[in-house]
């Protein structure tokens, strides 16, 4: 199990599996790097077992897709010394049937080291997902009480200010003075 883990930690799994048309898959240039095996190796085992691959195992990219990728990860222009045809994404069903059609000892340990990968990615995600909806939560949570605490802050504000000195009145104001008259009624 530790030589698994050795021979290819699962940081370099995790690192090219892409999310294409929703779907986490693995490159086969990639595939055939982790096996130890020729890309065109890969690929002719897989049509030679091609029913064993449905289009939910398996699906070649489109020219949108692979100019996608190209800008993505830096693969080198085709007719440049790149690829003359359009790779290949295995899914994790796809990855795990590879495994029946490698037969080599290293087949099975990288498929060991994959399938981990995509677990522990599956985890990660689990968690960012829960993470993500608590977030949520707080903020529709929140969205009421700013208003409240608008309104506080104002009134605290205003109560830091300096008391406001009443304005001199201007101008001539006649002081009317009583009478008392006591207790005599005015007839």
């Amino acid at each position: 199990m530790n030589r698994v883990a050795e021979l290819i930690p699962i940081e370099r799994i995790q690192n090219v599996i892409f999310l294409i048309r929703g779907e986490k898959v693995l490159l086969d240039s990639d595939l055939a790097e982790l096996y130890g095996v020729e890309t065109k190796a890969l690929n002719r085992a897989v049509k030679r077992n091609s029913d064993r691959f449905p289009d939910d195992f398996m699906f070649q990219l489109t020219d949108e897709e692979v100019e996608s990728l190209r800008c993505q990860i830096g693969t080198s222009n085709i007719g440049r010394g790149g690829r003359r045809y359009q790779p290949y994404a295995f899914t994790e069903q796809g990855v795990a049937m590879l495994s029946s059609v490698l037969r080599s000892q290293r087949a099975v340990q990288v498929n060991v080291a994959i399938m981990r990968a995509f677990v522990s990615l599956r985890r990660l995600l689990a968690t960012n997902e829960d993470l993500s909806r608590k977030f949520a939560e707080l903020e529709r949570k929140l969205e009421g009480h700013d208003d409240a605490i608008k309104s506080l802050f104002d009134a605290i504000r205003e109560l830091m200010l300096p008391p406001r000195k009443p304005k001199r009145e201007i101008g001539f104001h006649a002081i009317a003075k009583e009478r008392k008259l006591g207790n005599a009624k005015k007839v």
